[in-house]
């Protein structure tokens, strides 16, 4: 029953999901940008009315050893992964804390709990995030605010179907369902 207003990049994604929410009775406002462009963040943020929760999901992964990480590929992780997260909490805690209400949850992983080999950048801005919602959490509560993270396992997406069928199958079969979870 909630009015929802989605972000992302990719406007014709935002549209499929606007139309998916709507077909299923609910509203949907559409907001696309970069979440790595700090102004373009707050700009569509501080159009809406009321949030009452925000949901920071947004992530991209990096695959391959440490010693070949290269520093732009470091930095493009936390600039999307803990710099958007940081973008869209300043955009909408004014309005929280005005109200004295509101929900925070931040996605992180099971890799930022327990580190990941081969994915250390990844992992660091998972944890990144973890810290982030311990920390917030116990600052915003005096206010009213819940943070509160999420800390999924391996779940079906395009972004672990590219570390390839070998390595989804392995990471199948280290989970305790034996299976990768979904949507």
């Amino acid at each position: 029953g909630w009015d929802v207003a989605a972000t992302g990049r990719r406007a014709e994604r935002l549209d499929a999901l606007r139309r998916e929410i709507e077909a299923a009775g609910g509203g949907c406002r559409t907001l696309a940008f970069d979440i790595r462009d700090e102004a373009a963040c707050h700009a569509a943020l501080d159009g809406l009315e009321r949030i009452d929760l925000l949901v920071n999901n947004a992530g991209l992964s990096w695959t391959g050893l440490f010693q070949d990480t290269a520093y732009d590929a470091w930095r493009r992780l936390f600039t999307v992964n803990v710099d958007g997260a940081y973008h869209c909490i300043q955009a909408v805690l004014p309005r929280m804390l005005h109200e004295k209400e509101g929900n925070i949850i931040n996605v992180t992983s099971i890799w930022g709990l327990h580190g990941a080999s081969c994915e250390v950048a990844y992992a660091a801005t998972k944890a990144a995030l973890v810290g982030l919602t311990k920390s917030l959490a116990a600052e915003l509560a005096p206010s009213g605010i819940r943070v509160n993270a999420v800390a999924p396992g391996c779940i079906d997406s395009d972004m672990l179907r590219a570390l390839g069928k070998d390595t989804v199958a392995s990471l199948a079969q280290e989970t305790p369902l034996g299976r990768i979870g979904t949507a």
